[in-house]
């Protein structure tokens, strides 16, 4: 089985494939944010600095809803759009089987660097909304302009961009070549299509994988994103935060919110690839009944 059809149901070209990776996207973005939002709140109260308890505990584990479902349908959008047209791109040059898994590390890589210009802002109003840093009730948008006045658009509006991408890009170069691989490997080994089903696990078990190996990245991301102006210029490098959180919790705060990452990546994972799948194919479908 070629590998396209692992991903789509037909092999898509041009316009087509742009619009149908667009919808796609955003619809799973969307299911899978809405759907796992609380498991994320408490995962970032973990890695909060203040503590658990301190930034909330288990109280308003919705809070930064409304910022998360307005950013994830375009943000997933706008990820799968760069990756699926990218990765057919590329494979106009590849000469042998063997080179697929780096055409899916550059098209995960560049993809994820591209999401990360909507990611970024909209996960700085939802993790400050998330740790309760702000008092009253202070909307996303007064958090961004707030940010954006106060500290400008690099150390504002976009504070942690390089942090977010050296986590999300080290993901994405685990979690796509691996949900790539799973694919053709079952459909190879079972002799029968992939269903949205069999798509959907093959996505939870990379992501599962993804999610615990650049747990520490998030670490440091999610750090960069709760300090102020003063904190954050005395942070340092990624490197520093994680060496300064383990001098202080050892391992264990490096690994700060393993488990609700994993679960929560890995659900996401199931929820997120099955929607992108079936999405697919009901687009698929409808355009053949045109």
């Amino acid at each position: 089985m070629e590998l396209e059809e692992t991903t789509l149901m037909t092999p898509l070209a041009g316009p087509r494939l742009y619009w149908t990776a667009l919808t796609a996207g955003g619809v799973a973005g969307l299911v899978v944010d809405v759907a796992l939002f609380p498991i994320d709140t408490i995962k970032t109260r973990l890695q909060s600095e203040r503590g658990f308890l301190a930034s909330g505990g288990f109280r308003g584990v919705y809070r930064g809803l409304a910022t998360t479902a307005a950013g994830s349908a375009p943000t997933s959008a706008l990820f799968f759009c760069t990756y699926e047209s990218l990765k057919v791109h590329l494979r106009q040059y590849a000469t042998s089987p063997d080179q697929q898994p780096y055409i899916h590390m550059i098209s995960a890589a560049a993809a994820e660097v591209v999401a990360c210009l909507i990611r970024v802002p909209i996960e700085i109003a939802k993790q400050r909304r998330q740790a309760l840093l702000l008092k009253g009730n202070t909307s996303s948008f007064e958090i961004l302009y707030g940010a954006l006045r106060k500290e400008g658009l690099r150390k504002g509006l976009y504070r942690g961009f390089g942090t977010t991408v050296m986590r999300d890009v080290p993901f994405s170069l685990i979690q796509f070549p691996l949900w790539e691989y799973f694919k053709q490997h079952w459909a190879t080994v079972t002799g029968t299509a992939l269903s949205p089903v069999t798509v959907a696990i093959c996505g939870a078990v990379s992501g599962a994988i993804a999610a615990g190996l650049t747990t520490p990245l998030d670490v440091a991301k999610t750090r960069i994103m709760l300090a102020d102006r003063m904190e954050s210029g005395r942070m340092g490098g990624m490197g520093s935060i994680l060496r300064g959180i383990y001098r202080e919790r050892g391992i264990r705060g490096v690994f700060a919110g393993f488990i609700p990452r994993v679960m929560w990546i890995t659900l996401g994972g199931f929820i997120f690839f099955g929607m992108y799948d079936l999405t697919l194919r009901l687009l698929d479908a409808n355009e053949e009944q045109r």
